[in-house]
């Protein structure tokens, strides 16, 4: 997989992530360094955790999936980036769950629902047969830059729930649009 593919993926994946940020912002109205670097810290340490995850899995079922492979990883890439489009549009946005979401529970909780995407990912690339260290380590930093960037967009913006539902969209038909490439790529159409 090429870094093209790979920073596409990531920013993708990270697009829950900035949307989380995005509201955190709001919420926050002020953001300081430490809450900054908690929750991007986070978010980039289980969106790369979660891909490692899922590759690990994969690889125990590959051998098992090798000729539907192409699809396997369509269906996993559209399945995510069709749910990320149909929250987006149906205005399920995250909920604020605690007056400083950079903190103990809320901050695992949030770290955990951006990062499932991402474990489905994971699957893909060990399917594929894609080596899974430079993308989680792309996924992760690709995560933790936009949260910084989603705190301070939200704290100065205002409001954010238009934006992050066209972020949202956009990394769901980004996710999908990768998926149909992997399928062209494999002579599949």
């Amino acid at each position: 997989m090429n870094l093209v593919s790979i920073l596409l993926i990531a920013l993708a994946l990270a697009v829950d992530a900035f949307a989380v940020a995005v509201a955190a912002g709001v919420s926050l109205c002020t953001v300081g360094p430490r809450q900054t670097f908690r929750l991007s810290w986070h978010f980039g340490i289980f969106q790369a955790g979660m891909t490692v995850l899922g590759w690990v899995a994969g690889l125990t079922v590959r051998d098992f999936v090798e000729t539907v492979a192409p699809w396997l990883a369509f269906g996993l890439l559209a399945v995510v980036g069709g749910r990320m489009i149909i929250e987006a549009l149906g205005g399920g946005g995250e909920e604020q769950t605690a007056k400083d979401p950079t903190r103990g529970r809320t901050l695992i909780v949030l770290s955990v629902a951006t990062s499932i995407d991402a474990l489905a990912v994971g699957i893909s690339f060990a399917i594929l047969g894609t080596p899974v260290w430079l993308p989680a380590l792309v996924i992760g930093i690709v995560a933790f830059a936009l949260t910084v960037l989603g705190l301070y967009l939200g704290c100065f913006a205002g409001t954010a729930s238009r934006l992050g539902s066209r972020a949202e969209v956009l990394g769901g038909l980004v996710l999908i649009g990768i998926g149909i490439n992997i399928l062209r790529q494999h002579g599949i159409f």
